[in-house]
């Protein structure tokens, strides 16, 4: 078994390390507490191949594979997760519906126009009283001529406002419940379609995050994404590969919270020494450093396996488990290590704290992830 790197894969590390030393450090800060989109950085990242790592090159992308997007979203949330969040919904969860599911038409359309960064992708799911619970969606698409209406509200919805399109999942026969659920394509702009709240949030405030409506929204049917009542079905092999990102971004703000601890701890002096000599905080680094590692090979696996064409829902859901909750518990560490100076905004460990909690909520909650794990293993 080779745990070695490719050299091409360590080379895009080394490439999106230098980006966010450059672009991304001097400005995270500042971004948080604006609570602002840094539209700015979208050429910046679609320059550099950000916007469509796994689209195929034959649509303008670069055609990497699931573990080089790990390791991009990884890298990226050591110094912002909330950018680290962006990259990995628009190139996981709103691209990469059309690209496993779209027609060719559609991803003739769609996705050259997400690699250049025109157009953002947004996904919808999540809706006010319907998170995990897909069964109670309440957002419906009614058959009207040759197309279809759509009436509902989504929450919780990133690139909501700034994207320029969002791939809906809606109830086409509700006698079905999940069963009778079908993804559309909608553009911003199309009469009906409206961001119509920013949500404030605790954590990755500079991603953008709206409740969407939907008032009578007409679409045609070739808007439609997928067969007519398999939305759902298509959705979980989503939020496989999603499972592997969101544990990716909570891996790389664990990361980034240790280096900056580490730091801290050899320059703070106390009683004479500098406190990384104290026993109490080297055990804190050591279990930081031992669970993170634990946690890259648990997400690294389950990337590899994604590609290799297997079955990976469980390691999907082992993978995001283990390195949400290591994520929240190596940048609480990491903060206490601090102290006092932890707590203020002066350094980015209360940040990575902040942001590190919603792995442990978005692409399935640590209790979801669990239900799933059992149910794998309980059937043998």
């Amino acid at each position: 078994m080779n745990f070695d790197l490719p050299e091409s894969h360590r080379e895009i590390q080394r490439s999106v390390r230098d980006f966010c030393l450059r672009h991304v450090a001097p400005n995270a800060r500042r971004w948080d507490e604006e609570e602002r989109f840094p539209s700015e950085l979208i050429p910046h990242l679609a320059e550099l191949g950000l916007l469509g790592i796994r689209i195929p090159e034959a649509y303008g992308g670069s055609g990497l594979d699931t573990l080089a997007y790990a390791m991009i979203v990884e890298e990226i949330a050591k110094f912002d997760g909330s950018l680290a969040l962006t990259i990995a919904s628009h190139n996981g969860l709103g691209t990469g519906h059309i690209l496993r599911f779209g027609s060719e038409a559609q991803k003739q359309k769609y996705l050259p126009k997400a690699v250049t960064g025109e157009w953002l992708a947004a996904w919808a799911l999540t809706e006010p009283g319907s998170g995990s619970d897909a069964a109670g969606m309440r957002t419906t698409a009614v058959r009207q001529g040759d197309g279809w209406v759509l009436n509902g509200t989504k929450m919780f919805i990133t690139q909501g406002s700034v994207g320029g399109f969002c791939v809906v999942l809606a109830s086409t026969d509700p006698s079905r419940k999940q069963k009778g659920i079908t993804a559309f394509v909608v553009e911003h702009g199309t009469p009906g379609f409206r961001a119509s709240k920013h949500l404030e949030k605790m954590g990755m405030r500079s991603s953008d995050t709206v409740e969407l409506t939907f008032e009578d929204c007409y679409v045609s049917d070739e808007q439609r994404v997928g067969e007519l009542n398999q939305g759902f079905i298509d959705t979980l092999g989503i939020l496989d590969r999603g499972r592997v990102s969101i544990g990716a971004l909570a891996l790389g703000l664990g990361e980034g919270a240790l280096d900056a601890a580490v730091k801290y701890a050899k320059d703070r002096q106390q009683f004479g020494k500098a406190i990384s000599e104290f026993q109490a905080i080297q055990w804190m680094i050591a279990d930081s450093r031992t669970e993170l590692d634990a946690a890259r090979l648990l997400v690294y696996r389950a990337a590899v396996m994604a590609d290799s064409g297997a079955r990976y829902s469980l390691e999907a859901s082992t993978a995001k488990l283990f390195a949400s909750e290591v994520g929240s518990r190596v940048c609480n560490r990491s903060l206490q290590i601090h102290g006092g100076y932890g707590y203020t905004r002066e350094f980015p460990v209360e940040r990575h704290l902040r942001d590190a909690k919603l792995c442990e909520i978005g692409e399935g909650t640590s209790e979801v992830q669990r239900m799933i794990i059992a149910r794998h293993v309980l059937a043998g």
